[in-house]
């Protein structure tokens, strides 16, 4: 039996707390990123080299948190990995050079990786267990932790400094993780359905990382490239196209990536039941084309509140694909499978603002952003291509 449903119902919401916290250090972390710019002495050069610190350590760990999870377990990993996490998000404020930014900023960067590839291989477990599709619930959580870890953080910033704030961060973390950890540590994790008769093997049981099973996997991290460069770029990128195309205030210009958020949430919170209604292949290949046409409107668009449509309806078609992908990367190869699906995704992250800056000093940023187009477009026909992996 895959556990009972009580049991099964007191872990998704246990999982559902960790991608929460996960959200909320992270949001609260990236919005005192320029009082620490100030505090360090650095340039805007400097900062990205000591801000690819985060990155760095998150790849790296990334594929590692693979195998520990293997060895030791999903819970004990996501558990230990969120303790780290909640003390590394401390050590920013105590550095002073750029040097020891980007040091400490590893730190943090592999407490981020470990945690994302172990509680997302938790969720994993529980989907196969449950027989439902919600993964995007779990990533809903974690939209919404750093929405509100955002807001707070900007609540704060006018009177509290660097340093108290993220060391509120560290005593919020280690106490959350205190009273979840201990419950989470308590549930055995869900042991796999029986398959159908009429069901391939493989399909409530982790491949082996044989050459088909590998490239799959790759396929799937492909999707969460694409959409994860999506994000990366309107983060980065979206209000200074509203200001500097459309001749928005600064104020206005925000609201773009604000609605683009919201629309993610939202679009995450309602994942699994499209998913249920629409199964994995059409929610990818709608979801990237919905995405595709969104974002050809939000770059194009001649007028400020038409190019805010398009962020939202390019938030409601990204919202699920990630979440999908990494289930399915997941269920084909355990750990190691959402280990590469989360490294390729979270580089695609990386590559979004740097290679939306160069396109945007070739061409023109309105050209530059349609590239998010046409890799929601990929990621819709990759959906289709791997539809008979994708089925359910």
């Amino acid at each position: 039996m895959p556990g009972t449903p009580t049991d099964l119902t007191r872990l998704r919401i246990t999982l559902t707390a960790f991608f929460a916290l996960d959200g909320f250090i992270f949001a609260g972390w990236v919005v005192r990123i320029p009082a620490i710019k100030e505090q360090t002495g650095a340039s805007a050069s400097t900062l990205g080299l000591a801000l690819l610190g985060v990155s760095a350590g998150a790849v790296i760990t990334m594929m590692l948190t693979g195998r520990l999870c293997h060895r030791y377990g999903n819970h004990q990993v996501t558990v230990v990995c969120a303790v780290l996490l909640s003390l590394s998000v401390s050590l920013p404020p105590l550095t002073h050079s750029p040097l020891t930014l980007g040091l400490v900023l590893l730190v943090f960067g592999a407490a981020y990786g470990g945690i994302n590839v172990a509680f997302n291989s938790a969720a994993v477990d529980l989907v196969r267990a449950m027989r439902r599709p919600i993964m995007p619930s779990f990533h809903a959580a974690f939209s919404l932790g750093g929405m509100v870890g955002a807001g707070l953080g900007g609540l704060v910033a006018g009177f509290l400094t660097p340093t108290q704030h993220l060391f509120g961060l560290t005593l919020i973390g280690l106490l959350v993780t205190a009273v979840v950890g201990r419950e989470l540590l308590r549930l055995k994790p869900p042991a796999l359905p029986e398959p159908p008769e009429d069901s391939p093997k493989q399909e409530t049981a982790p491949r082996r990382l044989n050459p088909r099973t590998r490239g799959l996997v790759f396929t799937f991290g492909l999707i969460a490239l694409c959409t994860a460069f999506g994000e990366g770029a309107l983060a980065d990128w979206s209000a200074l196209h509203l200001e500097q195309d459309l001749d928005a205030t600064a104020g206005a210009a925000a609201i773009g990536y604000s609605c683009f958020a919201l629309a993610m949430t939202a679009g995450r919170l309602s994942g699994t039941r499209l998913l249920e209604r629409l199964g994995r292949t059409r929610t990818l290949v709608s979801g990237g084309t919905t995405a595709a046409l969104g974002m050809l409107l939000g770059a194009l668009a001649p007028t400020l509140w038409a190019a805010v449509l398009g962020f939202v309806i390019t938030g409601l078609g990204l919202a699920n694909l990630f979440p999908v992908a990494v289930e399915r990367a997941g269920t084909l190869a355990g750990p190691d499978g959402v280990a590469i699906a989360s490294t390729l995704g979270y580089g695609g992250m990386l590559l979004g603002p740097p290679a939306i800056g160069f396109m945007a000093d070739w061409y023109s940023l309105p050209a530059a952003l349609t590239s998010v187009a046409v890799l929601a477009a990929v990621a819709a026909l990759i959906g289709f291509l791997t539809r008979h992996a994708a089925e359910g």
